[in-house]
């Protein structure tokens, strides 16, 4: 698998990373575990998890593999804090005090001295972003995290913070797709223009794009469990179901796998120098490690961008 730099910096990832959102919830330990090695063993190197994924137990459930699946220096680790979802409610906190409990608790979890990556998880309006920025400089100083990034801030959100830190960020984490392409109109110029690589999650539109949801909903799919199913209704709407079948399209064309073609167009794009894929199981990693990843043929991309243009 190919070998990034992010950003300017001279932190190397692999082009696809391994989300860990849906273990202890979704993927238990056994096939979190065979992800991971089979992940590695393709050539992939960053793990991405956050305090906040089943309440810290996803880091629990990924150090307890690192030194028995894989060695700690075979992966590039980043997790995120500030964070956290009490009750199902969305709480944000990024001050310097709960930012650097939450790496505490964090590097505790995950049985090591340090992460490669620690990033902010959201802009909090509450807290002053010079007091977010020192957590992330104190931890970079002190060792406990190689480099620190930002995590769904939009584009003046994230040109402020690169433009106040006073050390170097080198990432941005946000969502970005063939269905949902706005990060182009503004966080990805700012991003460029700061010297930071994007970390882009829900590559696929989150599994909408692989094409599993044309004409029904799969009964273990994320769209057909309660607790998820509004995370996924966004994209199953008409306006999203046209870039569904002209991705299905051009794959058939060009012989290759729908999610094959999506990440494909993704990782060509100006900035991005991962996609944050998000397997529940082994046999979902294995069609993501099957794919060639090779750039699309102009024309095809074109069409493809015609069609999922935003309004």
């Amino acid at each position: 698998m190919q070998q990034r730099y992010v950003g300017n910096s001279g932190l190397r990832v692999s082009a696809l990373s391994l989300g860990t959102m849906s273990w202890a919830r979704e993927t238990d330990e056994q096939d979190a575990s065979g992800l991971l090695r089979s992940f590695v063993d393709g050539g992939g190197t960053l793990i991405d998890t956050a305090a906040s994924y089943a309440d810290g137990q996803a880091e629990v459930m990924l150090g307890g593999m690192l030194g028995d699946v894989v060695a700690r220096s075979e992966v590039v680790i980043s997790t995120k804090a500030g964070l956290s979802t009490p009750n199902g409610r969305r709480g944000i906190d990024t001050s310097r005090s709960g930012m650097l409990t939450g790496l505490d608790a964090s590097l505790a979890r995950l049985g090591t001295d340090y992460v490669d990556v620690w990033f902010a998880h959201a802009w909090d309006p509450n807290v002053p972003l010079e007091e977010t920025l020192s957590a992330l400089e104190y931890a970079v100083r002190s060792g406990r995290a190689r480099y620190a990034g930002v995590s769904n801030f939009n584009g003046w959100q994230t040109a402020k913070a690169a433009a106040v830190a006073g050390f170097p960020l080198v990432a941005n984490q946000s969502e970005y797709s063939l269905l949902q392409r706005t990060p182009e109109t503004e966080l990805i110029p700012a991003i460029e223009d700061a010297g930071l690589g994007l970390m882009a999650w829900a590559p696929m539109g989150r599994g909408v794009l692989s094409g599993k949801y044309r004409g029904h909903i799969p009964s273990d799919s994320r769209a057909a469990q309660q607790r998820l199913a509004s995370y996924v209704e966004p994209y199953l709407e008409a306006p999203a179901s046209s870039v569904v079948e002209a991705v299905a399209m051009a794959a058939k064309g060009l012989s290759r796998t729908s999610l094959d073609v999506s990440l494909s167009w993704l990782l060509s794009q100006h900035g991005v120098a991962t996609a944050i894929v998000g397997p529940r199981s082994p046999l979902q990693l294995k069609e993501i490690l099957d794919s060639t990843l090779a750039p699309l043929p102009p024309e095809i991309a074109k069409a493809l961008e015609d069609v999922s243009s935003p309004a």
